[in-house]
């Protein structure tokens, strides 16, 4: 058996590499209207990010039901769970605390992002659990790849940054300018503001800069997300392959609904999982 690798909704990661690498995912959960939707399980509205709704964490039971068939699943060799930054959310505190109540051979990562800057600090793990290491191998092969992790977004409205306290801060600049079109970064897995730009279409290049000098001529691994904007999505997709020829072409999927209340409509963000 080998051991057996978990998230959380917000990785984003697509059914087939869930599939190939056999990884678990637990869900993050939207509160609207009295409703507790569990993102990936029910049914969640196309249009959440206009909505008064809240997220909340994985629960403790969620997580220690996961953990448990995970590791009878792998035999007893281990389970390693990757989860959205600390910064970010309650899941990874929960599953620290979790993780210790239930087994030694159980490790926790902060993967210190979220969406596919979870994604792709999962997919190595799962990676390392495919040669046979044991837990503290593939733990260590996540936090290696946490370390070569980079993620930008363009946000196209405040309202929902103003709403969401996630963005560090953001007291400073938020209310300053009703035309300010952020570029945001995720900074030892906080997001933080890393330029203001005064147009979408000027984020959005500059965003591609970055992304393309933290990439250099390293075959890197990309991820572009977006929140109702699947067209400005494609175009940045389309113009990192371009300007990155040594790169796969960019794995491409909505932000998710979770991620999509804190950053509002329009949001384009793009992920670099530099080769570690």
């Amino acid at each position: 058996m080998t051991v057996v690798v978990v998230t959380d909704a917000s990785a984003r990661l697509p059914a087939d590499l869930l599939q190939k690498w056999a990884i678990r995912v637990v869900p993050l959960h939207i509160l609207l209207e009295g409703a507790d939707l569990r993102d990936g399980v029910d049914e969640v509205p196309e249009d959440i990010y206009k909505r008064h709704a809240t997220t909340a964490a994985a629960t403790p039971a969620e997580l220690a039901n996961a953990y448990q068939q995970a590791l009878a699943d792998s035999g007893g060799d281990g389970v390693v769970a990757v989860h959205i930054s600390s910064a970010l959310s309650g899941t990874c505190a929960a599953a620290e605390r979790t993780a210790a109540d239930l087994d030694p051979h159980v490790r926790v990562v902060d993967s210190k992002s979220t969406a596919m800057g979870t994604g792709f600090v999962a997919l190595a793990a799962a990676r390392a659990a495919a040669t046979g290491a044991g837990p503290d191998a593939v733990a260590d092969a996540a936090n290696l790849a946490v370390r070569h992790s980079h993620a930008f977004m363009v946000v196209h409205r405040l309202d929902n940054l103003r709403r969401s306290g996630r963005i560090g801060g953001a007291k400073a600049w938020l209310g300053t300018a009703l035309a300010l079109k952020p570029l945001l970064r995720i900074d030892d897995g906080k997001l933080v503001l890393a330029q203001r730009v005064r147009t979408v279409s000027h984020a959005t290049a500059a965003m591609i800069e970055r992304v393309c000098e933290v990439a250099g001529d390293s075959p890197a691994a990309l991820a572009v997300h977006h929140v109702a904007n699947p067209d400005g999505a494609k175009e940045v997709a389309t113009e990192l392959a371009r300007r990155l020829p040594a790169c796969e072409p960019a794995i491409v999927t909505p932000l998710g609904p979770v991620l999509a209340l804190h950053v509002g409509a329009g949001a384009v963000a793009v992920v670099v999982q530099l080769p570690t």
